[in-house]
């Protein structure tokens, strides 16, 4: 962490004036002597890069390190799994490993839990990981909290990686809190941009306060380093034609696996939509929300074979379910096209979906920021380009 540090005898009327506009938290006061910062401040630091130079500085508190980071090597990433179907972020989450791993040269491991885990261990091989660490038991057959933690913090000890990255899957976001807590260690959720210091501290990058900033988070004085990432956040590498690495079976005490939880039956969960898995998405917003306009996106996502999705505002309002929603808040995407409808685009919006391969916007405002993010824009009502867009496509494929 750090303080800011106000330069007292640099201060005047102008430039307290100057800092007090920069603030959007309205955290900063001048009494015509002394200017102040009150506990309002969320050290977005902004006043430090925009305002006067000099007058606030950022000062780092001085860390004492409490852990030998010579002990801990490697970077290991979690294999979220069921059966021998892995979830593809796990292949995203490697990739990133083995770049963050070429800069301190360490060696990127992969761990994999469950009953039979060694059939699925073989396909991590592809993708460059130099060790996957495998924990086999029939008590691991189904997903169980204490079980999966015990073998987890097993393989912490054991191996003592200095960072371990997991998907941020319905499972990854119960099994990740829980070892970091039993490790002592900090976590951070859903990253969107991970770098490496020379030193192995992993610099965790998330969205904060609504998106509005970009926090970079650091656990300098502890180790492992945890951290989750949500799926399409990283590009997939390519599996290599042939193998390379190894695969280590590890050993657990029978006892240490026990469970108070008894799963007396599985019921197979209906296939639903998934956001993060379609190729063409129509997202709507608020100045696309009414019933005509809605069927109208909709005849033309039918056409495209493609998914319905809207932003926050249209989910709290009960006109599409909270699954369809895009964003910090709903699902972050990647797909070969969007076509956003009626949507400013803000932060938050954009952030989960400015990585698709190609982004289409319609708005009348021909400031919205959507355009910032967007590979085509159009300017004008989209209750004529639409049906527009439509007749050309049927035209097109009448013709074919």
């Amino acid at each position: 962490m750090g303080q800011l540090k106000v330069n007292q005898n640099l201060v005047n009327a102008e430039n307290a004036a100057a800092l007090a506009k920069v603030c959007p938290f309205g955290a900063i006061s001048y009494d015509g002597t002394k200017l102040d910062i009150s506990s309002a401040c969320k050290m977005c630091k902004l006043c430090v890069k925009k305002g006067p130079a000099g007058v606030v500085e950022f000062v780092e508190d001085e860390v004492k390190e409490t852990v030998d980071k010579s002990l801990w090597r490697g970077i290991c990433v979690y294999v979220d799994h069921e059966g021998e179907n892995i979830h593809r972020v796990t292949y995203e989450l490697i990739g990133k490993a083995k770049e963050l791993a070429a800069t301190i040269n360490h060696p990127v491991y992969a761990l994999i839990i469950g009953k039979d885990a060694a059939a699925s261990a073989k396909k991590l091989l592809r993708y460059g990981v130099d060790k996957v660490f495998v924990y086999e038991d029939e008590a691991l057959c189904d997903f169980r909290i204490e079980p999966y933690t015990a073998a987890f913090y097993d393989f912490i000890d054991k191996v003592k990686p200095s960072s371990i990255m997991v998907g941020a899957t319905n499972l990854g976001r119960q099994l990740a809190p829980r070892v970091a807590a039993r490790c002592r260690a900090g976590l951070t959720a859903d990253c969107t941009v991970l770098e490496m210091k020379e030193n192995t501290d992993l610099v965790q990058i998330r969205p904060a306060f609504g998106g509005n900033i970009m926090a970079q988070i650091i656990s300098p004085s502890n180790r492992p380093q945890f951290c989750t990432v949500r799926y399409k956040v990283f590009a997939e590498p390519k599996p290599s034609d042939t193998e390379s690495g190894e695969i280590v079976i590890m050993n657990i005490e029978k006892s240490a696996l026990t469970s108070a939880i008894e799963i007396l039956e599985k019921t197979e969960k209906p296939k639903d939509i998934d956001l993060s898995e379609a190729d063409i998405i129509v997202a709507v917003g608020r100045g696309a929300k009414s019933e005509a306009q809605r069927a109208m996106a909709k005849e033309l996502c039918d056409l495209l074979g493609g998914v319905m999705a809207c932003t926050r505002p249209l989910a709290e309002e009960n006109i599409f379910d909270a699954k369809h929603q895009i964003g910090l808040s709903g699902r972050t995407v990647k797909p070969k096209l969007i076509i956003c409808l009626g949507i400013s685009g803000a932060v938050q919006f954009a952030a989960g979906m400015k990585s698709s391969d190609c982004i289409i916007a319609i708005n009348s405002d021909k400031n919205a920021p959507i355009f910032d993010v967007a590979h085509y824009g159009i300017v004008g009502d989209l209750n004529e380009i639409v049906p527009t867009l439509i007749e050309k496509i049927k035209e097109d494929r009448a013709n074919v």
